[in-house]
């Protein structure tokens, strides 16, 4: 050991490596290969790879592969890693080998080396514990990266995205009780449309949310299945027949999740399609954060030239040169957020399609873009919820405003007095700068009683489905 390096050897010859490193030659060799964006696989997705390893350490000691010693050793190491106390160790760019084969190693280096000081021995010195014989024992990288993306992303969104959307549902459905009483314009094609409550849109966003935990929740179910077992091409090939169910039972008891076999290994290894179906149902949930954003940013719009009909929390000074302006900072970073999933959805749908025979070698990517795209939409919908949407405030008297001059009200006189007179009373009541109300009044086209309940609004925006839900 000289000049702060060990020197190990590999099935290519003797590589340098960090002497306070506990990863190894070919971690070595994927560092100096790929220098390319100084971004790491996220520490999920190396926790997952860690459960897996442990998973699979008791699964080959229970088949008598593993002598007892070393797979506790080994386990205990995985569990090390799963605390986070060896994060800077996994230094492979997220752009590297395909498949994942420098990751997998990176942690099965790891795993090596803790185990063989934790028995006594050295770093660089793999006698007793060798990263492919015993921390690889009974799975290649194809079985185990494929995975480790399934695990990683399951879990992520159950304990961050699922519950960020629950939130934020809750803040848009508290809102629609809220404003359940107030009465304002629709918009269709940005034009005045049928009245409706406030209550109602907020009800709307709150039900998108909803639906979108329901997609996530049935997309989730498909990572659950795993190719775990298969190796290289699905055979199974150097894996004990009893370690496929003991490693997905141990996997399972770690992490609270039922994960199960694939139905079909070489399908399951060939492809990404459970991937492909949760990064949709993630695009769905974008797709509805961002009409939700827009439309409060409409809405917000103003304070005295816009729509003007809420009032967003006031977070942060707008502008630096205009004084006292506020802008609507967090509906603009969540649609920032939506725009960043979309391009990530297709990044991954894109290297999902690029498998080729028995795998897909764009692992590595998929799992970088997936658990991002769980990331910063947890994120942003927490921010989005908390910081902008439990301290909205209605302009009541502008909804009402706007609401009694939309001439759209004209509608609810069309079954009265025909569709044709309906639509020359909103265009003669634009061009003069009425009401629907007055004008009608001034033509005396209906008894006052009878157009009194035609354009009562409460009545216009009863919703007949709701159980008198948004009744003032």
């Amino acid at each position: 050991m000289t000049d702060g390096f060990r020197t190990e050897r590999d099935s290519l010859g003797e590589v340098r490596v960090p002497a306070g490193a506990w990863y190894g030659a070919q971690t070595a060799r994927a560092v100096a290969n790929f220098p390319v964006s100084g971004r790491r696989l996220p520490a999920t997705f190396v926790r997952a790879q860690a459960q897996i390893k442990r998973a699979a350490a008791l699964a080959n000691e229970a088949a008598g592969r593993l002598a007892p010693e070393v797979a506790a050793a080994l386990v205990a190491a995985a569990e090390a890693v799963l605390r986070g106390e060896h994060d800077g160790q996994f230094v492979v760019d997220a752009f590297q080998a395909g498949a994942g084969t420098s990751q997998n190693m990176n942690l099965n280096e790891v795993l090596a080396n803790l185990a063989n000081v934790a028995l006594g021995g050295e770093r660089g010195t793999y006698d007793r514990v060798h990263p492919n014989d015993h921390a690889n024992m009974a799975q290649s990288t194809n079985d185990t990266i494929h995975s480790a993306i399934h695990v990683a992303a399951a879990l992520a969104l159950r304990d961050d995205l699922l519950p960020a959307l629950a939130e934020l549902e809750a803040a848009l459905a508290e809102k629609a009780v809220e404003f359940a009483g107030v009465v304002k314009p629709g918009r269709t094609h940005l034009q005045d449309a049928a009245p409706l409550r406030l209550g109602q849109e907020f009800g709307a966003w709150a039900a998108m949310m909803r639906q979108g935990r329901r997609r996530l929740e049935s997309a989730r179910d498909a990572l659950r299945e795993l190719c775990l077992g298969g190796t290289a091409v699905g055979t199974g090939l150097n894996a004990d027949p009893r370690y496929q169910g003991r490693a997905l039972a141990a996997l399972s008891e770690a992490t609270g999740e039922p994960f199960r076999p694939a139905a079909d290994l070489f399908e399951a290894m060939q492809g990404m399609d459970a991937v492909v179906e949760v990064a949709g149902a993630l695009r769905v949930v974008a797709t509805s954060l961002r009409k939700i954003a827009d439309d409060l940013r409409l809405l917000a719009s103003g304070p005295r030239n816009g729509l003007g009909e809420l009032r967003l929390p006031a977070v942060q000074p707008g502008s630096s040169i205009m004084p006292g302006k506020i802008n609507p900072v967090l509906p603009e970073m969540l649609d920032m957020v939506c725009c960043h999933v979309m391009g990530l959805d297709a990044a991954v749908v894109t290297a999902a399609q690029m498998g080729q025979l028995e795998l897909n070698v764009m692992m590595p990517i998929i799992a970088l873009d997936l658990l991002e795209a769980v990331q910063v939409l947890a994120g942003g919908a927490r921010a989005f919820a908390r910081g902008c949407v439990t301290g909205i405030e209605a302009d009541a008297k502008a909804c009402r405003r706007g609401a009694e001059r939309n001439l759209m009200t004209a509608t609810a006189l069309a079954p009265a007095i025909g569709y044709e007179r309906a639509a020359e009373l909103a265009r003669e009541a634009l061009a003069r700068g009425l009401t629907v109300r007055e004008l009608a009044r001034e033509r005396d086209l209906l008894p006052e009683a009878e157009l009194d309940r035609l354009l009562d609004l409460e009545r216009l925006t009863r919703n007949p489905s709701d159980s008198g839900a948004g009744e003032a």
